[in-house]
């Protein structure tokens, strides 16, 4: 059987580098690279063109000389503020025979607007830290939210990214400088109440937990020096990885709870396990640190694979191929080598 072609459709005006992981895990499960593609082509307002060809899609890009029927399209890294511009494309993906995980448009917004997850957690029971979702407030609103959450508080914007425009609150100054910042860049809100999650040596800590199709697919503790910054990487938090047996299972449960709550087969959910274990928010698309590509990127791209070869009984997979050939060099620059 031919190899399956593999769309893997990122924005490479993302500063995550997800688009190399993945790149590298269709390598290591199928023997060759994908056809990788900018997703800003199948934006409102790009020049991409999606076909229903015989029941099959057709993904061109004129000014690429690109035209191709994948079999399996991966979309992925795409900026939280950019999400919505896709959701014509999400559409035409569902309604094609194409394989792809987690495109529905209504749990992409649901997850990235976090005045929406709140609402939906809410509604399905998941354990989160109280939170006020504020639309240019006035002053007395806002001091009224803040002293209804103890005065011990993170306001972050309605649509963020990696902990960007997030802070920690103690003081009616401070708020009056969060709002103001608000108010000028023209962003909703939350103000949420602190879960005091720190470790016994002064320590900032969260967890991160993988899931994939209703089960922990991998899960890191996150260590953080500066208890008034974000508990995310890329903020300068320091990643450990859990066995996710060794995982408490109420984080384990509530993770589980979270992604379904949303409607996502895959996402990276952020929790505390003090106050008898909350979640902050869910994660549409995972940014991956070092190690992590066969812990969750391999993963990934193989529930695609698999999600093919129910379809179309004879196509590739890792568990039916050889796989000396993984320790030829990358072409996608991630290192790392499956055995």
């Amino acid at each position: 059987m031919p190899r399956p072609r593999v769309a893997l459709i990122t924005d490479p005006t993302s500063p995550e580098g997800c688009g190399e992981y993945l790149a590298r895990a269709v390598e290591v499960l199928t023997g060759a690279p994908p056809v990788r593609i900018d997703a800003r082509h199948f934006a409102t307002g790009g020049t991409g063109q999606g076909v229903h060809d015989n029941g099959r899609l057709r993904l061109r890009v004129p000014e690429e000389d690109l035209d191709l029927v994948p079999d399996v399209v991966v979309l992925y890294e795409i900026p939280p503020h950019r999400r919505r511009s896709l959701a014509p494309f999400q559409l035409l993906l569902e309604r094609s025979r194409t394989v792809t995980l987690g495109t529905g448009p209504t749990a992409w917004r649901t997850a990235t607007e976090k005045d929406l997850t709140v609402a939906r957690f809410r509604r399905d029971g998941i354990s989160h830290m109280e939170t006020v979702v504020l639309s240019r407030p006035d002053p007395a609103e806002a001091a009224a939210a803040f002293d209804r959450l103890g005065r011990d508080v993170w306001a972050r914007p309605v649509v963020g990214t990696g902990g960007g425009d997030t802070f920690h609150l103690t003081t009616r100054d401070a708020l009056a400088r969060a709002a103001d910042f608000y108010a000028r860049t023209g962003t909703d809100w939350l103000l949420s109440r602190d879960a005091g999650n720190t470790t016994a040596d002064g320590l900032r800590h969260q967890f991160r937990v993988f899931v994939l199709h209703g089960r922990v697919l991998h899960a890191r503790e996150h260590l953080q020096a500066e208890p008034d910054t974000p508990c995310n990487t890329c903020q300068g938090a320091v990643p450990v990885f859990i066995d996710p047996a060794d995982l408490p299972p109420r984080l384990a449960e509530l993770a589980v709870a979270a992604t379904a709550s949303v409607g996502l087969p895959f996402a990276g959910v952020d929790l505390a396990i003090e106050n008898g274990g909350v979640v902050f928010e869910v994660n549409v698309q995972p940014a991956f640190v070092d190690g992590e590509l066969e812990k969750a990127a391999v993963p990934y791209v193989r529930a695609h694979l698999d999600a093919l070869a129910a379809r179309r009984p004879g196509a590739v997979t890792l568990g039916e191929q050889p796989h000396a050939w993984v320790t030829n060099r990358s072409t996608s620059g991630i290192g790392g080598v499956m055995t």
